[in-house]
């Protein structure tokens, strides 16, 4: 029998090492799109390093989803070859506006084919609803030709046809089949929750790597030090608003959720989209921050900077949203703040900008400290 029209929130499943296994492959991929956004600071090559990341991240995400529902041997055999082929793919990522477009487009679309490979395989074991599958395949088939037919194209063409193949795909289960989404599987909540947190600790790991890699061929003076240091605190700083109390209680609202299928979809599939993507974009602005901590930054680091961080707390901020129903304030107006700070320190140091961000950080960590326990912050 397939789930419910409203499947019931479980917990007890927990994450594999074929899981974790498959994560590592992501560390690459993610560095890889810091290191396109990073070369190239500008509108143009934000827009196109996120376009990258939004292929990263739903490709991983859609097998979170599968792996809810999949049977573990079966899982194995579909893991270990997408792990391939991701990586394969995240290699290419840095060309893949040049000349790798096709090697990454490629190998992409068979990580996606392989992820409604391991559904059907659920759906014939009544662990998901092959009516809502068949729903959202229609729109991966679609996006996925689109991905291919871009790989031939040049410039522009290439670009549109990319930016079409991703919003194709993430209206699928989004939209188009919303309502035959609610009807997919039971939520494996525990399970759920903390592949998602272990994502954000993979994003975050890297932006420390990122900061210790970019000094490690410099002279270690003291603004160096300085940068590297507070770029590691303004991590740490990303941590704890993230998982202080704000994962765990969110996961109990998860669970107690009347619509967990679509609330899971909406707080993690897509919201924390926006929370990755704001650390990977302070990544690169913090790449920049320890080579020249010294220096000013220019309008493109400053921002990278400031407004990675006042993305991802705009992106946590939404996921209480969905999750509680209220927004919390705090980090708006923490978020806000950054985008100030970008506006008004072109002219001091990197080091000193860092500093700057800490310290408003190092506030709102320790406004959420004084909250009253168990208090979704």
């Amino acid at each position: 029998m397939p789930p419910s029209e409203h499947p019931t929130a479980r917990g007890e499943r927990r994450t594999s090492n074929v899981e974790l296994l498959w994560d590592l492959v992501f560390v690459f991929a993610i560095t890889q799109v810091t290191t396109l956004l990073a070369h190239e600071l500008t509108w143009g090559g934000a827009a196109r390093a996120l376009l990258m990341l939004a292929l990263v991240w739903w490709a991983w995400s859609a097998f979170v989803w599968a792996a809810n529902a999949a049977e573990a041997n079966v899982l194995r055999a579909a893991l270990l070859p997408a792990t391939v082929a991701i990586l394969i793919s995240g290699l290419a990522i840095p060309h893949a506006f040049a000349g790798a477009a096709l090697l990454a487009a490629s190998t992409y679309v068979a990580v996606r084919l392989l992820h409604l490979a391991l559904y059907v395989d659920a759906s014939r074991r009544g662990a998901a609803s092959l009516r809502a599958i068949a729903g959202f395949a229609v729109t991966v088939a679609v996006g996925m030709g689109l991905l291919l037919a871009g790989a031939f194209a040049h410039g522009v063409a290439r670009e549109g046809l990319w930016a079409g193949a991703v919003a194709i795909d993430y209206a699928g289960p989004g939209l188009l089949t919303r309502a035959r989404l609610r009807g997919l599987q039971e939520v494996a909540v525990a399970h759920f929750a903390e592949r998602y947190g272990l994502f954000v600790i993979i994003c975050l790991g890297e932006s420390i790597a990122v900061l210790g890699a970019s000094a490690a061929g410099e002279h270690l003076a003291a603004a160096t030090v300085a940068g590297v240091a507070l770029g590691a605190l303004i991590t740490i700083a990303m941590w704890w608003t993230y998982f202080a109390r704000f994962a765990g209680v969110a996961e109990g609202h998860l669970r107690s959720h009347s619509d967990p299928v679509l609330a899971a979809s909406d707080a993690y599939s897509y919201l924390h989209l926006v929370i990755v993507a704001g650390i990977i974009v302070f990544a690169a602005g913090a790449k920049v921050l320890a080579r020249h901590a010294d220096a000013t930054l220019a309008d493109g680091p400053r921002l990278a900077l400031c407004g990675g961080v006042a993305l991802f707390l705009v992106g946590l901020a939404a996921f209480r949203r969905r999750l509680s129903g209220s927004w919390g304030a705090e980090r708006l107006v923490a978020a806000a703040a950054a985008l100030v700070l970008a506006a008004v320190t072109a002219a001091v140091a990197a080091w000193v900008l860092a500093g700057l961000l800490a310290m408003l950080l190092a506030g709102l960590c320790a406004a959420e400290a004084v909250r009253a326990p168990g208090a979704l912050t």
